[in-house]
C-alpha cells in the first residue's frame, strides 16, 4: 500500500512521493522478489528501495502485534509462528531471519503501488499544494493503486476452500472521522471482489464495520491492506481483527454500502457520538469484575448490573452469568429500553458488552448521557476476544453470529431449549415455511416428527399444495408478529429468557432483523 511516513525523517509525506516518481516499473512484468532486486535497482533508486524495504519490514512486523497483559508496562506484544516476543529487537530479529522472503516481495509491491499511485510527478504538482494527501489520494486517484499485489498467487490460493486452506471470517470495526464514505465504499468493493471476499460491510462518516469471509491467505492480505492504509493505519492494530473458522461461504454475497451509522442504532452520530463511551475493560479485566459481581450473596442488591447489548436470539444461546439480557429483537430499540427502564440503572455501575465491542462504543454513549449511572464499562473486543482467553469462563453457551454458521462454540455447555419438548438444544434452523425468515429451536427428534415451523401458522402454510402460490406478504404476517412488546419493562434485574422461535438476522453483526419473532412457548403440532 501507498507509503505514510517519508524515507528521510523530517520530510512530509508528499515529498516523500514525489521522490518515486522517476521509478520506472511501469513494465507488465511481474518483479521476482528475489535477492537480487536491489542489485537491479540502479543507483538513484537504491535509497528508494531501501525505504521500501523498510517499510514492509514495519508493517510485517505490525500485523503481528498483540496486547501486552494489564500488569506490564509495555502496551504491546508481538506473536508470530507460534512465538511470543516481549520486546522490538527480538521480533526485528525474527522476522528477518525467518521471513526474508515475504519482507523482499513486499518491498516490490509497495514500489510498485507508489509508482502507480503517482506516476506522474505533474500531475501532483498541479496539485493544490494546501491539500492533504489522503484526500488527494481518495479523490483523484485509479482505485487499483490501493489493492494489494496478488500477482504471484494462484487463483485458487486465494478463493476459500482449496486445498488445506480451509478459510476464515473476520469481524472489525474501526470508529474514526472519515470525509468520503462514499470512495471507501467504492474501494472497499473493489478490495473484497480482488480478493474473493464475501461479507458484509458498513461505512458511514463515522468509520467502518466489517465481516468479511474467504481464504485465510485472501483474509491476511486484507488486514495488511487494512493495517497500511492512511486512513485507518493509526486507528486500527491487528488485535482490532476477530477470526474465526469459516469462509466465503458463510456469506451468499458481498455487499457493501454507505449508512449513517455503522452500526443501527437509531440515532444519529451528531446526537450521540462515539467520541464518548464507557471506560473499556480488557477480557482480564472483564473477567475479574465479573468474578466479583458473580461473588455477592445478593446480585439483586448489587450495585453492579451486567448488561447484554444483544438481540434476545443472541443471548437466547449463549450469556454471561448473571446478566441483564433485555428481550429487544434489534439493536435500534436499545435506546428505547434504556430510556423506560431508566431507574434500574440509577447510581450502578454498568458493565457492558455484545458480540465484537461495536455496540457497546455507542450504546454506552448512550447511557451515560442520560448521567444517572455511576460508571459504565465496556468489554473491549466483545465476547469474541472474551472467548479467545477465557473458554470456559463466565460465559456460558454458544456465540450467535450473523451469518450462515448462526453461532460459534467455544465450550460444551447448552442455556437453550428446543421450542416443542424442551429438550437442551441451541442450533438454529430455519422455519420451514419458505417465506419465513425466522430461526427455530428444533431438537432432532422434533423436526423428525415434522415440527420444523416457528409457529402453528407457519406450519399450516407450509403445508398448503405447492400449487397455491407463496405470497411475498407473509413473511412478517405469521403469528410469531404479534404477541410480544416491543420494548419491555423490567421487573427485575435478572431476566428469564422463555422458549421460543426466533428471527432470522439481516444485515449485519449488529443488524436489525426482518420480522418480529413469537417469544411464546406453543405445543406440539399435530402431524401432517
Amino acid at each position: 500500500m501507498p507509503s505514510s511516513t517519508s524515507p528521510d525523517q523530517g520530510e512530509d509525506l508528499e515529498t516523500c512521493v514525489l521522490r518515486f516518481s522517476d521509478l520506472d516499473l511501469k513494465d507488465t512484468s511481474v518483479i521476482n522478489p528475489s535477492s537480487s532486486l536491489k542489485a537491479e535497482l540502479d543507483v538513484s533508486t537504491k535509497k528508494k528501495y531501501s525505504f521500501a524495504k523498510k517499510k514492509a519490514f514495519a508493517l510485517f512486523v505490525k500485523t503481528k502485534e498483540v496486547p501486552a497483559p494489564s500488569f506490564e508496562c509495555k502496551e504491546k506484544w508481538w506473536k508470530c509462528c507460534q512465538q511470543l516476543f516481549t520486546d522490538q529487537t527480538s521480533i526485528h530479529r525474527h522476522v528477518a531471519t525467518q521471513h526474508a522472503d515475504e519482507i523482499c516481495h513486499q518491498t516490490a509491491s509497495i514500489l510498485k503501488q507508489l509508482t502507480v499511485t503517482l506516476n506522474s510527478s505533474k500531475s501532483l504538482k498541479s496539485a493544490d499544494k494546501r491539500t492533504p494527501l489522503i484526500e488527494y489520494l481518495t479523490r483523484n486517484h485509479d482505485m487499483s493503486a490501493w489493492l494489494p499485489d496478488t500477482s504471484c498467487f494462484s487463483p485458487d490460493e486465494l478463493i476459500s476452500g482449496q486445498g488445506s486452506d480451509k478459510g476464515e471470517v473476520l469481524l472489525y470495526y474501526c470508529y474514526r472521522d472519515l470525509e468520503d464514505p462514499h470512495w471507501v465504499c467504492a474501494w472497499q468493493t473493489a478490495l473484497c471482489q480482488h480478493l474473493h471476499l464475501t461479507g458484509k460491510v458498513r461505512i458511514a462518516t463515522e468509520g467502518i464495520n466489517g465481516t468479511v469471509g474467504g481464504s485465510k491467505l485472501a483474509t491476511r492480505l486484507y488486514v495488511e491492506v487494512m493495517l497500511s492504509c492512511p486512513l485507518f493505519k493509526d486507528y486500527l492494530c491487528k488485535d482490532d481483527f476477530k477470526t474465526s473458522e469459516g469462509g466465503a461461504c458463510c456469506f451468499p454475497e458481498l455487499r457493501v454500502g454507505v449508512f449513517e451509522e455503522i452500526v443501527p442504532m437509531g440515532i444519529s452520530p451528531n446526537k450521540i457520538s462515539y467520541k464518548k463511551p464507557g471506560i473499556h475493560l480488557s477480557p482480564g479485566e472483564f473477567h475479574k469484575e465479573v468474578e466479583k459481581f458473580l461473588s455477592q450473596a445478593n446480585q439483586e442488591q448489587s450495585d453492579t448490573i451486567l448488561l447484554d447489548c444483544r438481540n434476545f436470539y443472541e443471548s437466547k444461546i449463549g450469556r454471561f452469568q448473571g446478566c441483564l439480557a433485555p428481550d429487544i429483537r434489534k439493536f435500534s430499540y436499545f435506546p428505547s429500553y434504556v430510556d423506560k427502564n431508566l431507574e434500574l440503572f440509577r447510581e450502578k455501575r454498568v458493565l457492558m458488552y455484545c458480540t465484537g465491542g461495536i455496540r457497546c462504543e455507542r450504546g454506552s454513549a448512550y447511557l451515560k448521557a442520560k448521567g444517572v449511572c455511576k460508571e459504565v464499562f465496556q468489554l473491549k473486543g466483545g465476547i469474541h476476544k472474551y472467548l479467545e482467553e477465557f473458554p470456559d469462563g463466565f460465559y456460558k453457551g454458544k456465540l450467535f453470529v450473523f451469518d450462515e454458521r448462526y453461532a460459534l462454540s467455544y465450550n460444551s455447555d447448552i442455556v437453550s431449549e428446543c421450542s416443542y419438548c424442551g429438550a437442551p438444544w441451541d442450533q438454529y434452523k430455519l422455519c420451514s415455511t419458505p417465506q419465513c425468515r425466522q430461526l427455530v429451536l428444533t431438537c432432532p427428534a422434533c423436526q423428525g416428527q415434522g415440527f420444523t415451523a416457528c409457529c402453528v401458522t407457519c406450519q399450516e402454510k407450509g403445508n398448503r399444495p405447492a400449487s397455491i402460490p407463496a405470497q411475498n406478504s407473509f413473511k412478517e404476517e405469521c403469528e410469531c408478529t404479534a404477541r410480544r412488546p416491543r420494548i419491555p419493562s423490567e421487573l427485575s434485574q435478572q431476566v428469564q429468557l422463555p422458549m421460543s422461535p426466533e428471527p432470522r438476522p439481516d444485515v449485519d453483526e449488529d443488524g436489525p432483523c426482518l420480522c418480529e419473532p413469537q417469544r411464546q412457548h406453543f405445543s406440539k403440532l399435530p402431524q401432517s
